[in-house]
């Protein structure tokens, strides 16, 4: 157990998120009473296959972009979060007797993890959090157990340290979205509460829809859908190249027929693909409701977005901006910002652990 995946750390840090398009860097700081202001925060971009899937794959290229992200930061603080792909983690929850001191608790922990981890216990780095009474008996508590293969974490290690960095913090990305997720479910009308919140996240190759119901994740769900589609078509009508489709993308500057033949089209595609997501879940759990969508991953900004898709499944629908009730430092651009938001989410919950108790 050599390493904290999900336990709490005492120095200042901010979160660190290596996607597979981009490095993003988020400070955030405390701003009084319960309230936090947004510091400074990077988006650099990353080169064509330097991460695949989730797995570093040119390290050299991966550490250069968070070295060249790190002095546009301009922070003093050396300390990072970190996040492994969702998929790349195990996560079990178990339920042990309540009030068993660290050292049972670990080798309680150790026997379960041998009995579901298809590695052997030395190839993987494994840590667990108590999550709280067990619902069936109050003499009993629930530990959320989570495990990843040791080559994961030490290639996200190596990145941060080569550019000068010190990983501190080690989460697991589904974690740090649930975390900055549960911003803006708690700004929805009664805080969310016994509502079904289906979150849309469009990344740039798979739209990953996760339902959540009282802080609990009651399903998810990957469709192969993303941003990576749009830039696909504009190559296809306008014969751009990959990257010069997504410069246009980003600033803008194509064709006046892009909009209605290219950009609409695409919309509609996304707002389909959510449609049946939602049908999925309907027809495989016990729910025929959703309460609200929230958009999240760099398409969800796209203009009028929001619109269709409310349109199309009929449920009121929100880019999710986990920033919204945060002060900005005055260096932060606030329409950029708001812009950024839906791609910055797993920064941002990273980002929080730096306020977790300690």
């Amino acid at each position: 157990m050599n390493l904290d995946f999900l336990k709490a750390k005492a120095p200042p840090l901010f979160g660190l998120d290596i996607s597979s398009s981009s490095v993003k860097m988020l400070e955030i700081v405390e701003a009084g009473k319960g309230a936090y202001r947004v510091e400074r925060y990077i988006i650099e971009a990353l080169p064509k296959d330097a991460v695949v899937d989730g797995n570093i794959n040119i390290l050299e290229a991966v550490a250069d972009a968070v070295a060249r992200g790190y002095k546009r930061l301009a922070t003093r603080t050396k300390h990072v979060a970190m996040a492994v792909p969702s998929g790349a983690v195990i996560t079990k929850k178990i339920i042990v007797q309540a009030g068993l001191r660290e050292e049972e608790l670990e080798q309680h922990v150790e026997g379960e993890a041998n009995q579901y981890i298809p590695f052997a216990l030395e190839e993987v780095n494994l840590d667990f959090q108590i999550v709280g009474p067990a619902p069936s008996n109050p003499e009993e508590v629930e530990v959320l157990i989570a495990a990843t293969r040791k080559e994961k974490v030490s290639d996200r290690f190596a990145v941060a340290e080569n550019a000068g960095l010190k990983p501190l913090v080690i989460d697991v990305e589904s974690f740090a979205q649930m975390s900055a997720l549960g911003l803006v479910i708690n700004q929805l009308p009664g805080g969310g509460k016994e509502q079904n919140v289906a979150i849309v996240d469009v990344g740039a190759n798979v739209m990953q829809i996760t339902v959540v119901r009282n802080d609990q994740s009651v399903y998810t769900r990957e469709q192969a859908f993303g941003g990576n589609q749009l830039t696909a078509d504009i190559v296809a009508r306008y014969g751009m190249s990959p990257e010069e489709a997504e410069n246009a993308k980003r600033s803008g500057g194509l064709p006046d027929d892009f909009e209605a033949e290219v950009l609409r089209p695409f919309m509609e595609n996304l707002s389909q693909e959510v449609q049946r997501a939602l049908q999925f879940f309907f027809t495989s759990t016990s729910y025929n409701t959703v309460d609200h969508i929230l958009l999240a991953g760099g398409s969800a900004v796209i203009p009028g977005l929001e619109e269709i898709v409310h349109t199309r499944t009929q449920v009121p629908t929100l880019v999710a901006n986990p920033f919204g009730a945060m002060q900005t430092s005055p260096r932060i651009q606030l329409k950029r910002l708001m812009q950024d938001a839906p791609s910055l989410i797993v920064a941002c919950g990273l980002a929080m652990r730096r306020f977790d108790p300690v």
